[in-house]
């Protein structure tokens, strides 16, 4: 909340007269109270109520008007929020409006009643409801029987205070831009016309809730800051009226030299972080202390794991040793229960056992096994039941004996083809470097050539796996592609021999692996094979592009071309100009909503339109009319924006006749006058003729203010 010096208590209230009225000008935003005949309020302060909790007692509290930061925070605020009793300028929440009548009249220095005469000002065609409901309030709330009340508009007390002080005449019109509404009132010889008025729901309340909108939209991560009454403030600072919108739009979006000079900032506290000096030796030295000390640590941990792994393995040895002793010294029947007892099939499985304990042992300690890893390549280590006749084993055993045929014979196949691909390789470089010394440019020109075929094939396999697969483009009605056409050709073979092995197996014995041959049909049937192929091509790609690049010093390769991606933007501190509020196309766009309601979404006419509205609602002659032209007054708190009146110029001109005068003037004090237009006319002797009391309001009930309308004059 603004910090805003709140009203003192009077302390002569009980030196004035009963007779001498007091004068309330109940604005939606503003509440001001004071003696007639005076010069000026005794109290004011905003509209509004707020009732928070304390935070020691739990006790709620009300609060009318502004608040004093220092004091709330005693008071829990995060569950109330400030209320108005007004909705559009009419009164709607009387529980709030007493508790502001009732600060009102403290401030005033009234104690129990009030005892005196009461003016009140309200919006033009205020609803007799509302005017009931407050009646009945001032009556038995704050009076006394012999206690009179009157009602007038707050726009007409300001017009005929001007026409006082000379600004306006007899015949004119009142145009009102206030809080929550703006109004149009047409007078003819000084009393309004309240027949012909006209009124929208737009005031200064919109424009101060636009604005925080935009600003909050515009920097989102400062919405914390745009609280309403920062809002309002920057409004009335910055915020003025564009005598043509469109075209003042055309220089913010062209003309950037005469935009920056219309466009105001608003610096937010902003504190700049620490400058972050290089670490000095000693920390740079303790930093290496500790990461060296973490590490130490790590590497004890991983030595104790070790240790404990050796041991383990160490008991696994000798407990697979005495086992083995036992079965040695044992019968066969006796040997069986053991083996059982000790879940192995036969003594063959505890010595591949006892070789796989030692091997882990020996790698554990870290030492070197190079002759044991060739020695564990032997078929009789790895294979232990290929040797042993098939009458010699139990049916598991037999299964376990095709297994390892399978795999020798597949290992040993492997073994030898890796040879043979040494043996040509080795031939392949003696030839090329044969070639190389021959003719070295077709040498290059042969190895380039190779290059640009593995990179094309390279590059099309990548486009395969990444398209799904499909290599001849045939696609059916629905947009995909069949299994047939997503297979190549080396996955159609590998179908076609598994589909033939698993027929041959259903014929006979299975004696798929126990031939050397077989071993060719398995490296067709693997999955792995192109993959192998995929990586056979690019080693190969890798090994000519190095030997281009050795010939050719010029020579890029593709991989290399390829552009690196760039990093993503690192973090950027925030400066000050990440707090600098810039207020530009805002400060008019703003106001604009008092001339076109429709860009707030409220399809109402603009107070341009509102004045040709109430001209039309008169039945008077053209010269009438131009006589209230020549007398337009401006009051409200919104007339206070820059440009105003230049504005409302240009827009009522457009819906009046060609070269018709018209003349507009500013109030004398757009926020005070009504109040002082009120006490003035509560000082003057026909303010008695106009109030009501107690007995009339019990005597015609609500009836009384379907008729009730003072007669304004001074």
């Amino acid at each position: 909340m603004s910090s805003v010096t709140r009203p003192r208590r009077g302390t002569d209230f009980s030196r004035f007269p009963s007779s001498i009225p007091i004068v309330i000008d109940n604005g939606a935003s503003t509440f001001r109270i004071g003696w007639a005949g005076e010069m000026g309020p005794r109290a004011t302060f905003r509209n509004v109520v707020q009732r928070p909790r304390h935070r020691a007692t739990g006790e709620t509290v009300s609060i009318v008007g502004d608040t004093d930061p220092a004091l709330m925070k005693f008071f829990d605020c995060t569950r109330s929020a400030v209320r108005s009793p007004f909705d559009d300028d009419v009164v709607y929440q009387f529980e709030y409006m007493e508790y502001i009548l009732d600060y009102g009249f403290d401030r005033l220095g009234a104690t129990s009643e009030v005892g005196h005469p009461i003016l009140m000002t309200e919006c033009e065609c205020n609803p007799s409801f509302s005017r009931a409901r407050m009646a009945e309030l001032l009556f038995e709330t704050y009076g006394v029987p012999s206690i009179v009340v009157a009602f007038g508009i707050d726009n007409a007390f300001s017009y005929k205070y001007n026409q006082k002080l000379g600004n306006c005449g007899e015949d004119g019109l009142a145009i009102s831009c206030e809080h929550g509404t703006c109004h149009v009132v047409p007078f003819l010889k000084g009393q309004p016309v309240l027949g012909a008025c006209c009124r929208t729901n737009v005031g200064g309340f919109h424009i101060t809730d636009f604005l925080r909108q935009l600003l909050s939209l515009k920097y989102p991560y400062h919405t914390a800051n745009f609280t309403w009454e920062k809002a309002e403030e920057l409004k009335k600072e910055h915020c003025y009226v564009a005598r043509d919108y469109m075209s003042e739009l055309q220089i913010f979006k062209n003309n950037k030299e005469e935009a920056e000079e219309k466009t105001r900032y608003w610096q937010l506290p902003w504190v700049p972080p620490p400058k972050e000096e290089p670490p000095s030796e000693e920390e740079l030295a303790r930093k290496a202390a500790s990461k060296e000390k973490a590490g130490q640590r790590l590497r004890d941990i991983a030595a104790g794991k070790r240790a404990k792994k050796i041991v383990d393995l160490e008991k696994q040895l000798s407990d697979l040793e005495e086992l083995m002793d036992q079965l040695d010294e044992a019968e066969e029947s006796e040997a069986t229960a053991i083996l059982v007892k000790n879940k192995f099939l036969s003594q063959q499985d505890v010595k591949s056992a006892i070789l796989k304990a030692t091997q882990s042992l020996r790698k554990a300690k870290g030492e070197s096994n190079a002759d044991e890893e060739k020695a564990d390549a032997s078929a009789a280590d790895r294979y232990p039941l290929v040797s042993v006749p098939d009458e010699e084993l139990t049916p598991e055993q037999l299964k376990e004996k095709k297994k390892q045929i399978f795999l020798k014979t597949t290992t040993e196949g492997k073994l030898r083809a890796k040879q043979r691909r040494a043996e040509e390789e080795a031939l392949r470089e003696k030839e090329e470097e044969k070639r190389r010394t021959e003719n070295p440019e077709l040498y290059l020109e042969e190895l380039r050539a190779r290059y640009s075929e593995l990179s094309e094939k390279f590059e099309q396999r990548k486009r395969q796996k990444v398209n799904g697969g499909h290599t001849n483009g045939n696609h059916g009605s629905s947009g995909g592609v069949g299994r047939g056409e997503r297979l190549n050709a080396a996955q159609k073979e590998r179908m076609r021999l598994l589909t033939s092995a698993a027929f041959d197996r259903g014929k006979g014995e299975d004696t798929f692996g126990q031939r050397d041959e077989d071993w060719l049909v398995y490296n067709k049937m693997s999955k792995d094979n192109d993959d192998d192929r995929n990586d056979d091509d690019e080693s190969e790609l890798v090994r000519i592009a190095s030997k281009l690049q050795e010939i050719d010093p010029t020579f890029v390769s593709k991989s290399e071309a390829v552009q690196v991606t760039p990093e993503p933007p690192k973090f950027r501190p925030l400066t000050a100009e990440d707090y600098r509020i810039a207020i530009g196309i805002e400060r008019f766009r703003c106001p604009e909503v008092l001339f076109q309601p429709g860009m707030i979404g409220i399809d109402q006419a603009g107070i341009d339109e509102m004045v040709s509205i109430s001209l039309r609602r008169l039945m008077e002659d053209e010269s009438v009319k131009q006589r209230l032209c020549q007398s337009i007054l401006l009051t409200g708190g919104c007339s206070l924006l820059p440009g105003m009146i230049p504005r409302l110029e240009s827009g009522i001109r457009q819906y009046r006749p060609y070269l018709s005068p018209l003349k507009i003037v500013r109030a004398a004090d757009p926020i005070l006058d009504a109040w002082r237009g009120a006490a003035a006319f509560a000082a003057s002797s026909k303010f008695g003729k106009q109030t009501f009391s107690l007995a009339d309001y019990r005597e015609h009930g609500e009836n009384l203010f379907h008729r009730y309308n003072i007669v304004y004059s001074l």
